[in-house]
């Protein structure tokens, strides 16, 4: 017995129920001309993930429902094809046109095949932990679902279905062996953070190997405002070996044979090889902010480019997203700024072939001053100067952006947001932060990796040598670094990790052996700038724990750590 599945791993737009339908249509008819008898797409492929508060909506539910019906009639002629199609779905609770109350929906997947429903799942687990909130959206299915696909013999093949979560979880697949399942198939939209692609095979592999069935792993793949999703779909057989790995940051027409003699199945796939760790953050971030600037229309991004390594980062990034002709960057130079920093903005530009300006804010700097010195009269100079210039090239930034219509892109990491060592208003300023939850260690490390790595074809070592190795600084005031006002970047970042994303205690990071001003300077440092940070723009989430969805601390509080 044999038959052929594949997965569309395909790029949705969150709310474009009729072209996400249109897709799914498109890569069924390819499918089926390819002799595939079973096509998965991603978890809720109708309407993008996440849709949020739109599910609340029931005219948004009524276009999930449409475009459902118009993907089982632009199919029915494609005879013997199983398409597993992923929607929000009415309870007996909610009716057509009336407003969807909470508890009223499920998170579900339909089988259609040749113009019909042939069965529907809901999910039964469902995620409300990092930047999931599924509970408050959709209520748990009970049950299990399997269905029929004829193999090419005509002898069907039993598949059980089930939706992302539920395979993290022992019951659900259970079930669908109980229930005569022979292979199980998992449709996804899990969000990428560095090392979750291993975490979900691992943890796919438990579930094989606990019910002894083959696992296809259907997965999205773009960039959906702060979360990225990778793709990687892949295939398990019955003893847990990976036998078929779609590419990651990629769409992809994924499919895999499976042939079964003897009682045991034989699957046939391509596999995509394993890629480093800067490599997948790398794509994740290209592809966040390609599908950023391009799902909202934006004709191109514009960045203030200073010199530094995270200005530089995220210009090569923005690169290798939209392409030299669609990135603007300007240099605007205080009386602070170093003249190696004019060298290596404008040797960066001119490697990568993008517009470059030079707008000096001395003359502006000057007149602000002017301005406040009856007010400040009497009182030193202070970091209000300094973000003054941070304020001045915030607003031309902005203004250029209103004028040309691109996107400002920030250009802070997460050790800056987390400490607050950025301007509200100034470097801040902007729609779309790249690197936002890129702690400055790593910023080095990605340079680095750039710099020995062309994926793009649009130019080796785009980064000059001089901007990875000469100590940070803003160039606010004379002779100043990073490291005068913040600890050392290696201890800052595993402060950062241990305590805010892995809710370590003050306590226990001295205890193992920092010191105890710099594990007290930077909890304090994290826990008064959260105002800052809920002004910031939404930015591309790469770690477990971003300054986001992920982290949500009340502004006003007494509490201390």
């Amino acid at each position: 017995m044999s038959f052929s599945v594949s997965v569309a791993q395909l790029d949705f737009v969150v709310g474009d129920m009729a072209g996400n339908a249109r897709r799914i249509v498109e890569a069924a008819t390819a499918a089926h001309s390819r002799g595939v008898r079973l096509l998965l797409t991603p978890e809720l492929a109708i309407c993008g993930y996440a849709a949020e508060d739109l599910y609340l909506r029931p005219a948004f539910i009524d276009a999930c429902d449409d475009a459902l019906k118009s993907v089982a009639a632009s199919t029915a002629h494609l005879k013997g094809l199983h398409i597993v199609v992923g929607h929000p779905a009415r309870t007996g609770k909610g009716a057509r046109g009336r407003s969807v109350a909470v508890a009223s929906l499920h998170n579900a997947a339909s089988v259609l095949c040749e113009g019909r429903v042939i069965a529907t799942y809901a999910k039964r687990e469902l995620p409300n932990y990092q930047v999931f909130d599924e509970r408050r959206y959709f209520v748990p299915g009970q049950g299990a679902c399997v269905f029929d696909v004829p193999g090419a013999e005509g002898q069907p093949v039993r598949v059980g279905l089930l939706i992302c979560e539920d395979a993290w979880f022992d019951a659900p697949a259970a079930d669908a062996r109980a229930a005569g399942a022979e292979v199980l198939a998992v449709i996804n939209a899990s969000p990428f953070h560095a090392g979750k692609g291993g975490e979900r095979e691992a943890t796919m592999r438990e579930r094989v190997r606990a019910t002894g069935l083959p696992l296809v792993y259907a997965h999205l793949v773009g960039g959906q405002d702060e979360i990225v999703f990778e793709g990687r779909s892949f295939v398990l057989d019955s003893a847990g070996e990976l036998v078929g790995r779609a590419r990651s940051f990629e769409e992809a027409e994924f499919d895999a044979r499976f042939e079964r003699a003897g009682g045991a199945w034989r699957i046939e796939a391509s596999i995509d090889r394993e890629h480093s760790a800067e490599a997948d953050l790398w794509h994740a971030l290209v592809l966040g902010v390609r599908d950023y600037i391009g799902k909202n229309g934006f004709p191109g991004a514009i960045l203030g480019l200073s010199g530094g390594i995270d200005s530089a980062l995220v210009l090569a990034i923005a690169v290798d997203a939209l392409g030299k002709d669609r990135v603007r960057a300007v240099m605007m130079p205080s009386p602070y700024t170093a003249d190696i920093s004019w060298i290596d903005a404008r040797d960066m530009a001119a490697r990568l072939g993008v517009r470059y300006d030079e707008m000096a804010i001395a003359p502006e700097f000057e007149a602000f001053k002017a301005s406040l010195a009856p007010l400040f009269e009497g009182r030193a100079e202070d970091t209000t100067e300094e973000n003054l210039q941070a304020r001045i090239r915030g607003t031309l930034l902005m203004a250029l952006s209103n004028k040309f219509g691109s996107i400002v892109l920030t250009t802070g990491n997460k050790s800056e947001m987390a400490t607050g060592y950025c301007t509200l208003y100034g470097d801040m300023a902007g729609g779309f932060a790249v690197i936002k939850d890129v702690p400055k260690t790593t910023v080095f490390k990605l340079a680095r990796w750039r710099n020995a790595h062309d994926p793009y074809g649009t130019g080796a070592e785009p980064i000059p040598e001089r901007i990875i190795t000469r100590p940070p600084s803003a160039e606010l005031r004379p002779d100043q670094t990073d490291q005068d006002s913040l600890p050392a970047y290696a201890v800052l970042d595993a402060i950062i990790e241990r305590y805010m994303e892995n809710d370590q205690s003050p306590e226990t990071l001295i205890a193992e052996g920092f010191a105890r001003a710099d594990v007290e300077k930077v909890v304090r440092l994290i826990r008064i700038n959260e105002y800052k940070r809920r002004q910031a723009p939404v930015g591309i989430r790469v770690t477990h724990r971003s300054f986001g969805k992920d982290w949500r601390y009340p502004i006003t509080s007494k509490y201390r750590a």
